[in-house]
This record gives structure tokens, sequence and C-alpha cells, in this order.
């Protein structure tokens, strides 16, 4: 899907359900190692999109509040924990912890939501979400690129890897199905 996949991609990943940018836009640079798609373009698409389900999210952060989100929070992996760290780093940095909040892997994707519901004004969000998350964007997608171009040289590090994921799911379905067995004695 190009530049849209890319945006789409980031999108779905910042209005919080885990598609991780760490794999949209890295793929994204190896598009552009083969001449798929345009370096500048393909960071834009990310940072537009992961800008776009932001607002989204911080839509329903300002809508549902505060008990929506200590309700059906634990269901994308938010914790009441997590937002009381957000509500600290607001108190502490004001709205720029919304620029910096980008720049993390994981708490990225969450910000929005404390910022809709603290009701933090919507242009500077979208500015800070905007300005934080095109570094990000920049550094993934270039380090996609560089992997891409360079893609011989690893390529067998990564058979090697996949058989190290392979036997640690078979230990894993081996060790469940052990546990389950014994239940039932």
């Amino acid at each position: 899907m190009g530049y849209w996949g890319i945006g789409i991609g980031m999108a779905v990943e910042s209005v919080n359900i885990p598609l991780p940018s760490e794999v949209i836009l890295p793929y994204g640079g190896y598009l552009v190692s083969t001449g798929r798609l345009e370096f500048y373009s393909a960071v834009m698409a990310g940072t537009v999109g992961g800008t776009v389900g932001s607002a989204l999210s911080y839509y329903i952060g300002l809508r549902g509040g505060r008990p929506l989100l200590v309700r059906y929070g634990r269901y994308i992996g938010f914790s009441v924990k997590h937002l009381e760290t957000a509500d600290r780093w607001f108190e502490r940095y004001g709205e720029a912890t919304v620029f910096f909040a980008r720049l993390m892997p994981v708490v990225r994707t969450f910000i929005s939501l404390p910022a809709g519901i603290a009701g933090m004004n919507f242009k500077r969000f979208l500015a800070y979400t905007f300005l934080g998350s095109l570094p990000w964007s920049l550094l993934l997608t270039y380090a996609g690129l560089t992997l891409g171009q360079n893609w011989q040289a690893i390529k067998p590090w990564f058979h090697r890897l996949d058989v190290l994921m392979v036997l640690g799911m078979a230990a894993a379905v081996f060790y469940l199905w052990y546990r389950r067995k014994d239940k039932f004695k």
C-alpha cells in the first residue's frame, strides 16, 4: 500500500492498537532502499499518520475521560498506574510532555489519552504531536533504509534468529501443554 500503508499503520498504532511503529517505519525504509518509495515522503506518511491516529486517541480521552480509561484501559495495556504517571508528567513538564513522550517507545502510543483527559489545547496538542513524531519517523525509516541497503550482509543473522524463535515457541507450547496435562491428573 506504499505511503498509505505507512500512514494507516501509524494511525492504527496511535489509536492504541498494538501495531508497532518499530515494524512499520523500518519496513518503509526498506522499501525506500529498493526504490519503491521516496525517503522524505515515507517519513511524512508516518508522521502524518501518527498525528491523525493520535488526534483520534485524544478525542477518546477528551470525550470518555478518566472513567473510560480506568474501566477499559487494561484491554489496551494501560493501567491506572500509567495514568498517574502521565498526570505527574503533565504537572511537572506541562504540555511539552506530549512532545517528549513521542520520542519514547510504548509511552508515545498512549500519551494522547491523558492529553485529551487533561483537556489540552487541541492545536498545541497537534503541533507537539507532529513535531515529536517527526524525529521518531525519521530515525526508524532511516534504520530501515540502512538495513535494506545491507540486507545481504545481515540475512544470515535473521536466519539464526528465526531458528531461535521457533525453538522458543516450541518450548513454550511444550511447557503450557505439560502444565495443563498436570492439572487434569
